[in-house]
């Protein structure tokens, strides 16, 4: 919640701040010359350059930090995935303790099986991500020490 406002803050900021870094330049220009039209395709081109710029800064900011939506109250976890092909793929769902085996594929989901019992057990899977720290960790000591 607090990285939109951010966000929304920043650009607004900065928007006004060109603006008005911009509009001063503008404004000595039309009492010198009249207001020539070089000097006004030349501000109407950077102010699209920013705009422009800011609508990419942005995009790749909300695609970096990902959904902003809060993550602790997920029922619905991928337990694995194994690609068969390009856009083929098995997953292994875990939802509200069931777990169930999905096929995807470009514009279709279908329920391959419901498992009665968890074939793959989500804390051994959480527990492999802290295994995997604790290695990296451990090397990486290993390499100062030498």
């Amino acid at each position: 919640m607090l990285m939109p406002r951010f966000l929304l803050l920043l650009s607004v900021a900065l928007a006004s701040g060109a603006s008005w870094a911009a509009e001063e330049p503008a404004v000595a220009a039309v009492g010198a010359s009249g207001g020539s039209l070089a000097g006004q395709l030349l501000q109407l081109g950077l102010g699209l350059a920013v705009v422009v710029g800011l609508i990419f800064l942005l995009g790749y900011l909300m695609r970096r930090v990902g959904p902003l939506a809060p993550q602790g109250g997920q029922h619905i976890k991928l337990v694995s995935s194994l690609p068969l092909g390009p856009r083929d793929r098995l997953l292994l769902v875990d939802v509200g303790g069931t777990q169930m085996l999905l096929g995807t594929s470009p514009g279709r989901i279908n329920t391959l099986h419901v498992f009665e019992q968890p074939v793959a057990d989500l804390a051994a899977a959480a527990s492999g991500n802290g295994d995997f720290a604790r290695k990296l960790q451990a090397m990486l000591k290993r390499g100062a020490d030498s």
